[in-house]
């Protein structure tokens, strides 16, 4: 055990808070609270036209898919020519407790997708949403199927009526999410991230284990620090969002039973006829694969895949391994459902002029 390493972690905490969320971006677009992040090509240019909108969880920073240079989705999916945006959902204050769901799912992500779209000179866009990032997407891609590429659902839910401790407490009477979004204005992000403890109690007694057997691994340490920089650095849930999501998703859960209506319209998942990858892990906690695997079931593309992976709901999109398992197939995928360009093009006015 490298008792030196331990010592100094506090060091390599602040080190690595220098490094995350560190690939060359631009902000394209802002909008109350949220951004529209587009990440720079690499100096070979672009390889592929149809660009890619990265959509994260609400309660999570965007930067767990950019952790380090050595561990970020994004840099690496750049570096092989595709061209990504991400949307940043900031940091929501006191007034945006009434900003609801569907102004998120529809308005929103709706800009975003557009806007990536115009950039990129192409009419469609590929949408990849991670955790509820992937449910905001779900709904979306089903919303507008002629207006999306393809769709990736990673670790997202979809069914609500799973086997997951987290399902069970949102569906317990003793749950009232009206007394705690009206007490709360926006639900506090203590007391979401206390919850997701709780779904794995011994997970900092796993964390302590890991740290003491991996204090001589560099790369280890390295990547621990970054996880747990970003772990701590959570965001408040929209009130109004927060009870629409508990209320029509986990409760009554509609979207499978074609009862969801997003700004007033109904959405019908077997809508979607676009090329869809959903993605589960064999041992996630927090979305287990009965609540992803239904979207292959529900969708009415022909062209549908659905990996199930090793690996839990964060480590295995984050972790060194995660580039040779997920990332190339993600990578893969999107590529052979691409309109091609020419690697070399500066950027998306070339391939508008195109």
């Amino acid at each position: 055990m490298n008792l030196w390493n331990l010592l100094t972690l506090p060091l390599r905490f602040k080190r690595r808070a220098e490094d995350v969320d560190a690939t060359p971006s631009d902000v394209v677009h802002r909008e109350n609270k949220w951004r529209l992040l587009r990440y720079r090509p690499t100096d070979g240019g672009l390889d592929y036209k149809t660009p890619l909108v990265v959509v994260p969880s609400l309660i999570n920073r965007h930067y767990v898919l950019d952790l380090l240079p050595d561990r970020s989705f994004v840099k690496w999916m750049v570096e092989q020519g595709h061209d990504v945006y991400m949307i940043d959902w900031g940091t929501p204050e006191d007034e945006d407790r009434h900003l609801d769901f569907d102004t998120i799912c529809d308005t929103y992500l709706g800009r975003a997708r557009r806007i990536a779209a115009r950039r990129s000179g192409v009419d469609r866009a590929h949408l990849m949403g991670y955790c509820l990032g992937g449910t905001l997407t779900a709904i979306h891609a089903a919303a507008y199927p002629d207006e999306v590429a393809g769709h990736v659902a990673l670790a997202a839910p979809v069914d609500f009526e799973d086997d997951g401790l987290l399902t069970r407490w949102m569906n317990n009477p003793a749950f009232d999410v009206e007394s705690l979004v009206d007490a709360t204005r926006n639900v506090p992000w203590q007391l979401m991230e206390f919850a997701f403890q709780m779904l794995e109690p011994t997970l900092n007694f796993k964390k302590t284990k890991y740290l003491l057997e991996n204090a001589n691994d560099e790369s280890f340490l390295d990547g621990f620090a970054a996880l747990e920089i970003w772990g701590s650095d959570n965001i408040s849930f929209p009130g109004e969002a927060f009870r629409d999501y508990i209320t029509r998703l986990y409760q009554e859960n509609r979207l499978t039973e074609d009862e969801f209506a997003l700004s007033g319209r109904r959405i019908y998942l077997e809508d979607a006829d676009h090329p869809t990858l959903v993605i589960s892990f064999k041992h996630d906690h927090i979305v287990p694969s009965r609540s992803a695997k239904p979207l292959v079931e529900c969708i009415g593309a022909e062209d549908c895949k659905h990996l199930h992976l090793p690996g839990g709901h964060v480590t295995s999109v984050t972790s060194t391994s995660s580039k040779e398992a997920l990332w190339p197939q993600i990578s893969e995928w999107l590529a052979d459902r691409d309109h091609r360009g020419t690697r070399g093009a500066d950027g998306p006015e070339a391939l508008a002029a195109e």
